[in-house]
């Protein structure tokens, strides 16, 4: 009996013992947990320990292995840069997968509210021809990072500048605008509140391996301040893309997402650049200048490539022909129209161009 209860004795201290250490290592744990999360995230090399929480990861359609330690770990090549942010194309090491990352400036961005209302509606974008929001990640310090898909031919400027023989292609030429007119299409008829993208240039143009357009950083004027929108604008006016009645960014529509539309044609037939020499001029004919001297003096073959018409047909529906290279162009410059008014809306590009095509 005596060693029944010396047993009991051992049994009872040994079980306290444990819950004791149990506890203890509990809060041990909870207190190193709050010390390594008050870390703050560096900038802009966008770099991080382990200890962040997944819920400070908010993912979409498509992102939905992302991992926010994967993401900020991640080795990145900087491949843009703004006054409002940088872009990384990073390869996320445990899902062996290569991603576009957005780092916008806490001092660039908008209200907090505002910001998180923009992201919600931009996540719930899909198209065949915009690029999607996978995944969002806000950082103590302010930081906002975006994470899109990477497409490795990159942009349509790039392509463009490069000379490659594809681009004179007029199969792909004709390709890429119907792509580029379905996805401005969508944003501005296919959604319950028409997006504007205010923005729309080449360089916001990617391309896959099959030369399909995906649309990027449109929407982009929601995320940011009234200055940062400002200076965006200003950016756009500069490489020949701002419509002339473009005065401030809230004044953005679907005629000044047309204009820019028109110049981006008006590229593709010509392999040119629309460097816009002086964007603040009087002047009431507001094409850039080697388009506004091409066709103020008559010579409309300036405004297209030669090859264009060259290109190989023999696996094409539809043939090159000059008459079809002409309806393109008057397309664009009707797109380019100094009034407002006067220029088509995205379904009546859409079927201009499916007649060219047929």
């Amino acid at each position: 009996m005596k060693n029944t209860h010396l047993l009991k004795l051992i049994l009872g201290l040994t079980s306290a013992t444990v819950f004791i250490s149990l506890i203890l290592a509990i809060l041990l744990y909870l207190k190193r947990k709050a010390r390594n999360g008050s870390n703050d995230v560096e900038r802009p090399e966008i770099k991080h320990g382990d200890d962040i929480e997944t819920e400070d990861l908010l993912t979409f359609q498509g992102g939905e292995d992302l991992i926010i330690g994967d993401i900020l770990d991640a080795p990145g090549e900087v491949i843009g840069k703004s006054k409002y942010g940088t872009l990384y194309k990073a390869l996320l090491p445990r899902s062996n997968s290569v991603r576009l990352l957005r780092f916008l400036r806490p001092t660039c961005t908008t209200r907090a509210k505002d910001f998180g209302e923009a992201i919600q509606l931009l996540a719930s974008i899909r198209h065949p021809n915009l690029v999607p929001l996978l995944g969002f990640y806000g950082g103590p310090r302010g930081e906002k990072l975006l994470v899109h898909p990477f497409f490795r031919r990159g942009s349509l400027a790039l392509f463009i500048r490069d000379g490659n023989a594809e681009s004179r292609k007029w199969t792909i030429i004709y390709r890429i605008s119907v792509g580029i007119a379905k996805g401005l299409d969508h944003l501005h008829t296919g959604l319950q509140k028409t997006v504007i993208h205010g923005n729309l240039k080449l360089k916001n143009i990617l391309l896959d391996r099959n030369y399909q357009p995906y649309i990027s950083d449109f929407g982009l004027h929601l995320l940011l301040n009234p200055t940062a929108t400002q200076e965006m604008l200003e950016a756009s006016a500069a490489d020949g893309y701002k419509a002339p009645e473009l005065v401030k960014m809230k004044d953005a529509s679907e005629q000044t997402d047309i204009y820019s539309l028109g110049i981006m044609l008006l590229q593709l037939l010509s392999g040119k650049e629309p460097m816009n020499e002086n964007p603040n001029s009087g002047d009431d004919f507001h094409l850039p200048t080697f388009m506004r001297n091409a066709v103020l003096d008559r010579r409309i073959t300036d405004l297209y490539h030669p090859d264009v018409l060259v290109s190989n047909n023999s696996d094409s529906e539809s043939p090159v022909t000059e008459e079809r290279v002409l309806k393109f162009f008057q397309l664009a410059m009707s797109c380019c129209s100094p009034s407002p008014s006067l220029r088509p809306n995205t379904r009546q590009v859409l079927c201009k161009l499916e007649e060219i095509g047929r």
